[in-house]
């Protein structure tokens, strides 16, 4: 789950980790107000679910209460186009306004987990302020990274090794290595997948300030986490992403093609997405409808394909082990019955009460699409979306 800068930042604070002065505003009269606050040499920025937001415009630095109103006005209502966003862009209600920084330079601090070594891994850079994706890339040498085990957590010597590695001296050092502390313990206790400074300024008075901050938090603990999960913003967030929840699909990714795919487990929802490319079509989603036997959430993935409008064809394609296929095979029918699809449906199914399966969708009178194995309910897909087959 993501949460918004200001969200963030919030959080650092509580954690004793230094951020400007700000607030959020609705409205441009509240973005003047709190411009005359914080002096009137402030930053008004776009809150949204996206980065690249100083590319778009979605970052104003201005000089006076006024121009505050002026750039809160241009912001609030629009929708912010970045390089992350895609032409369609997103919806703006809130800014951030905060005092503006003497900067002398910017530095990157990150948090993460590191699937190679299985554990979080802290990671800096003097090249803050950039992408850090294009650092990594062009220039990987200046990103230092410290793996953390979880077990004894983050030490002081890693800190300070960090702080030394991107020519921090003096008492910085100390004061970084204890901020680079505090934002593990926030990483851990929050159950963040991802906490991000980016930049870390050194201001020319020495001190380190997050000017900018990214928190995304991992869904599988939200249980645990009630007072983050209430911060979740609806609106940033792919319509049909938050409709998939609302019905209980939590394993739902927009995507940019014409086939519509319902399959149980990650991997093969993957798999299938691969194949269907390599077939010559492209997957309109990711939809992984999990192990779980009732017939519910098959006929809600029905109501998803048939919400979206760019789908031209629909592959279900289950393999069952845990899940029993003839519970799925109900699903369809069921999905059937309730509503009417103008698409083509193909259908793969392999597993646990197959041959149930299969007698079930035979004997409902169902105008489906059979394919005899993973391959073929691709290519048929493909050729359903492209109108040969029907």
């Amino acid at each position: 789950m993501k949460i918004h800068e200001y969200q963030a930042k919030a959080l650092l604070s509580r954690y004793g980790i230094p951020v400007p002065r700000g607030r959020v505003a609705f409205s441009t009269g509240e973005a003047r107000d709190v411009a005359a606050e914080m002096g009137g040499r402030v930053v008004v920025k776009a809150q949204v679910y996206a980065g690249g937001r100083g590319k778009g415009g979605g970052i104003r630095l201005v000089s006076c209460p006024d121009e505050a109103e002026r750039a809160a006005s241009q912001l609030l209502g629009s929708r912010l186009v970045t390089p992350q966003t895609g032409v369609e862009g997103v919806p703006v209600s809130k800014v951030l306004v905060e005092e503006a920084s003497n900067v002398a330079h910017e530095l990157y601090l990150g948090i993460l987990v590191d699937g190679a070594t299985r554990s979080p891994v802290m990671m800096a850079s003097q090249a803050g302020g950039m992408d850090i994706e294009e650092v990594a890339r062009s220039a990987p040498e200046k990103i230092i990274r410290s793996s953390i085990d979880p077990a004894i957590g983050f030490q002081p010597f890693q800190g300070r090794s960090l702080a030394y590695g991107i020519d921090l001296s003096g008492g910085q050092v100390g004061e970084a290595a204890r901020l680079m502390a505090n934002l593990y313990r926030l990483f851990t206790e929050k159950d963040c997948s991802l906490v991000e400074i980016n930049p870390l300024v050194v201001t020319t008075d020495g001190k380190l300030i997050a000017l900018d901050a990214k928190v995304n938090l991992d869904d599988n603990a939200l249980y645990r986490q009630k007072d983050i999960q209430e911060l979740w913003d609806r609106e940033q967030e792919e319509p049909l992403e938050v409709q998939a929840r609302d019905w209980g699909i939590n394993n739902y990714v927009k995507l940019d093609g014409d086939i519509g795919c319902m399959v149980n487990g990650a991997g093969l929802a993957m798999a299938v997405n691969d194949l269907i490319e390599h077939c010559g079509g492209r997957a309109a989603n990711f939809l992984d409808i999990g192990t779980l036997n009732n017939t519910e959430r098959v006929v809600n993935s029905f109501k998803m394909f048939s919400a979206d409008p760019n789908i031209k064809a629909v592959l279900v394609n289950i393999f069952g082990g845990m899940a029993r296929v003839d519970v799925i095979a109900r699903g369809i029918v069921e999905a059937y019955q309730q509503m009417s699809f103008s698409f083509p449906v193909v259908v793969r199914l392999a597993g646990t009460n197959v041959e149930e399966g299969q007698r079930i969708l035979v004997e409902s009178g169902v105008s489906i699409i059979h394919a005899k194995d993973f391959l073929d309910g691709a290519r048929k897909a493909v050729e359903a979306a492209k109108g040969v087959i029907r």
